[in-house]
């Protein structure tokens, strides 16, 4: 926590000094509005996300695989995917909120990762976070997903990577609805919506459960 505690030191002192321009500004009102702005940018940082490489190692990703979904090689992974689908799964980028394909998507179907096709989330666990991005309040099989540290937003934020396919999907929040008080926040680029209708042909039959 060091090098963030001294970000915020250096930040917060840069911040008092422009403040402290404007004439009748004390050095504790200045302060004061420093540290309110940057705890406002962590908290309602939302799925914000810029560029950059995750914090933790996965180890050989070219060769995870299960067996039944498996990572790409790169050059299949550049090819396979748009511009800003790249960005946002390989770079750690971020859609625009309200601008993207599932924010307000209400078909009943499942979400699979883009680059690899783990089964990731379903419809039935998909609400309305007022946020722009699609969001779920829990994954339909955990041993697809794997949560990583993130500072990037000065406050640590919890991201959440597909297990074989290594993308950067979104991060997770403890402020969703229950039953279990989590917000997952993802991008509707790093996900392939799969309808009800085309679960068994699309070889996801045993998820069809779901919306029995």
């Amino acid at each position: 926590y060091l090098p963030i505690i001294r970000t915020l030191s250096a930040i917060t002192g840069h911040i008092s000094m422009n403040l402290q321009s404007f004439k009748g500004v004390t050095m504790s009102q200045t302060l004061i509005a420093a540290i309110s702005i940057l705890l406002t940018i962590g908290l309602l940082s939302g799925c914000v996300q810029g560029a950059g490489g995750s914090g933790d190692s996965t180890g050989n990703i070219a060769t995870m695989s299960d067996g039944k979904y498996k990572r790409p090689s790169e050059s299949e992974i550049k090819s396979m995917l748009t511009p800003l689908q790249y960005d946002v799964t390989q770079h750690e980028g971020t859609e625009r909120p309200y601008r993207n394909d599932y924010w307000e998507q209400k078909d009943e179907g499942i979400y699979v990762d883009i680059v690899s096709g783990e089964p990731l989330f379903s419809s039935t666990h998909k609400y309305d976070s007022k946020t722009g991005w699609p969001s779920f309040y829990r994954a339909i099989d955990n041993r697809y997903i794997v949560e990583k540290k993130d500072y990037k937003m000065l406050l640590p934020r919890t991201e959440i990577r597909s297990a074989i396919g290594d993308s950067h999907l979104g991060h997770v929040f403890n402020d969703g609805p229950r039953p279990t008080g989590l917000r997952y926040c993802m991008n509707s680029a790093s996900l392939r919506f799969i309808p009800r209708a085309a679960l068994e042909n699309e070889g996801y039959g045993e998820y069809a459960a779901l919306f029995n």
